[in-house]
């Protein structure tokens, strides 16, 4: 249609882009739709909000205005858009990119790895670089190096760039460039997002709206920041409270000072530790008790590394650690120092002369934590977040999509509401394997190329199980959370790698293999019992070495669940307590070992073959090719193992190759 635009009720005092100096008072062709207004003059397009000028010339945040549907830029649409350059964003990038996706990663920095030139603020990462095993296998080595992302290129391993056993975030942040840039991702840097949000164009669906004013949109977004706004309680005098992220790391500012830190993390006990041996002496404020990982088996609880300050409040050097909440403290500024009071204190009923902090601070730092920054999304597509604990983290389904915005994905980090506490995807040396689960969840249901599997005989399966037992590095990252999952049918076995468990009744449409009757599943698993918050799992008689009580194993070992057929949605809702999945129709624990080698003939080998004949329904052992022909020549039937190798004349030599061989011989004669 043509409008004459100063007739039309569309008339504003915008200035044409190609002629800034000059009003709307010519005719030109205008285009309407529900959100835009779409002008075109001699000079280019200018795509306008109704009711809004042009941001040319401005730079605008989020938080100024409520239009979030101004385009300003065409050409930029990518099928996949991944916000963060960080090791997710990295990892997501690497396996679009071997794909041939059509994808682009947007970093607010001026390189890969932002977070990681900020923190941890003292410089030492606590994932563990371990660079000499015994062995050469190297998906068996991925199990103990914690930084490395997974690529096809070997000199991509941090092992390379650091012997330190916990690495320095520095050489860390040029690990994540040199992988961006020797494996050539698309990453545009200096792109600060500021506003995501959604329209109902099934191609285009989201918009991304930069720090200056450039829109990206794409079909599908995965945001893969991390979690990195500072948890701030509010409480009177938080004004008085450095947080971690701005400390000084200069150690006179410490010298000679008391410092209270609010916090019982990481972060917080890294903190002190730096400090320490400066001050007069330091004191930890936390609402719950302290969290030591090598009681709970959780890598985000507070690290041996980290807790030297344990040792010296325990050993009476002055240091300590205090139980309080600290929403319910005051910060009073008496001079140059700070008192500490408790609201609605009933422990000490008004006498505060034996209040343990009733001594004045010098500093006070805030190391809380993070959380996930939701305030870059339009109001109708603010990501749900999880619950309790889980609240810093957005709430996702089990394959990496938001609760409530469909076709919003989630990588690394925020992706561990699904396994807080329970496993390592919150972390590089888990979230590297969740990122390729979800890469081949986005391969077939956006462009149908099922999960990559394996054709097997039934009578390979136990040899692929033990193989994948002893060497597979996401399985044993990924305890609880990821699995093997081996579809049986009639002609054989199909195998898929680390799958997330989750899924298993929807595995056929999830991952596009069918599986209409028997299913095993492989995962590890602690325990359930065996650790947790204040227990020692140094104790004595911790460890079961019976194969008839594997079931009691409280270390790390390999769980196998057969299903008859696929558990519904139901089943998986109402499993019991502290299970990972339904009820099975059989359960096999592989007994726990301490090295971790389960190939041992009777207490690992037998067993497990007994569960699979009872799973196949027949005799699953492997003959010597005599035993075979013997039973061959003496039996209506032989075992499987037999028809399948033997009968089909696998490891015999073929007969002319024998004549041959007896004639070469007879002449040599």
């Amino acid at each position: 249609m043509v409008y004459d635009v100063t007739k039309s009720v569309f008339a504003r005092r915008h200035y044409c882009l190609c002629c800034p100096l000059s009003y709307l008072s010519f005719r030109m062709d205008i285009t309407l739709s529900r959100y835009l207004l779409i002008i075109t003059c001699s000079a280019g397009l200018v795509a306008l909000s109704l009711g809004q000028s042009s941001m040319m010339g401005q730079k605008r945040h989020s938080a100024e205005s409520g239009d979030d549907t101004a385009v300003f830029s065409s050409g930029k649409y990518h099928d996949y858009i991944v916000v963060g350059a960080g090791p997710s964003g990295l990892q997501l990038g690497y396996f679009l990119q071997r794909a041939g996706r059509d994808y682009l990663i947007l970093e607010k920095g001026d390189s890969a790895g932002t977070f990681y030139k900020t923190y941890p603020r003292h410089r030492k990462l606590i994932s563990i670089n371990k660079r000499y095993t015994g062995k050469t296998n190297k998906e068996y080595n991925m199990r103990h190096d914690w930084n490395s992302l997974l690529s096809d290129d070997e000199s991509l391993r941090m092992t390379r760039y650091s012997e330190a056993f916990f690495p320095s975030a520095d050489i860390y942040v040029q690990y994540l460039n040199d992988f961006a840039r020797k494996l050539r991702l698309k990453i545009q840097h200096g792109v600060n997002v500021q506003r995501i949000w959604k329209t109902g164009n099934k191609k285009e669906s989201f918009y991304i709206r930069d720090q200056h004013g450039n829109v990206f949109t794409c079909r599908y977004l995965v945001v893969a920041t991390g979690i990195w706004v500072p948890n701030e309680p509010d409480f009177v005098g938080k004004e008085h409270v450095t947080g971690y992220e701005n400390m000084t790391l200069n150690l006179n500012f410490y010298r000679g000072k008391t410092v209270l830190i609010l916090g019982k993390g990481n972060s917080a006990f890294e903190t002190a530790d730096y400090i320490q041996p400066v001050t007069n002496f330091v004191h930890l404020f936390s609402r719950s008790r302290v969290k030591l990982a090598w009681e709970t088996h959780y890598v985000g609880d507070l690290r041996a590394i980290n807790n030297g300050l344990i040792d010296t409040y325990q050993l009476k050097a002055l240091d300590g650690v205090l139980y309080t909440d600290i929403n319910n403290m005051q910060v009073i500024k008496q001079g140059d120092r700070f008192s500490v009071r408790l609201v609605n204190d009933t422990e000490h009923r008004g006498l505060h002369d034996n209040f343990a902090a009733r001594s004045p601070y010098d500093v006070i730092i805030r190391a809380l934590g993070f959380h996930f920054d939701a305030s870059i999304f339009h109001r109708n597509i603010i990501p749900k977040l999880g619950e309790g604990e889980k609240k810093k983290y957005p709430a996702i389904k089990p394959n990496y999509e938001s609760m409530n915005v469909e076709g919003l994905f989630f990588a690394g980090t925020n992706t561990h509401s699904l396994d807080f506490r329970k496993s390592a995807g919150g972390f590089i040396h888990g979230f590297r394997y969740t990122t390729r689960a979800l890469h081949h969840l986005l391969e077939w249901r956006n462009h149908k190329i099922p999960w990559p599997s394996t054709a097997l005989r039934t009578t390979q399966v136990m040899n692929t199980l033990l193989k994948r037992m002893n060497e597979a590095s996401g399985l044993y990252q990924m305890y609880s959370v990821l699995g093997d999952i081996i579809i049986v049918n009639d002609t054989g076995a199909v195998y898929l790698e680390e799958v997330p468990v989750q899924l298993l009744p929807q595995l056929e449409t999830a991952t596009g293999h069918l599986a209409p009757n028997k299913v095993i599943v492989m995962v590890m698993e602690f325990g359930k019992n065996f650790s947790g918050p204040g227990t020692d799992p140094l104790r004595r008689g911790t460890a079961t070495t019976v194969p008839k009580n594997a079931h009691l194993a409280g270390f790390l070992h390999p769980v196998l669940y057969y299903y008859s057929h696929l558990p519904t949605d139901d089943d998986m809702l109402r499993r019991p307590s502290k299970w990972i999945l339904p009820r099975p129709t059989r359960l096999h624990h592989v007994i726990e070992d301490f090295l971790f080698d389960f190939s041992s003939p009777v207490s690992h080998v037998l067993h497990l073959r007994r569960f699979l004949d009872t799973v196949f329904g027949y005799d699953t052992r492997n003959y010597f090719a005599g035993s075979c022909f013997k039973m061959a020549m003496t039996h209506t039937s032989v075992p499987k193992t037999c028809q399948d190798q033997y009968l089909r004349g696998e490891g015999l030599t073929h007969a002319s190759h024998c004549e041959a061989s007896a004639v070469t011989q007879s002449t040599t004669k």
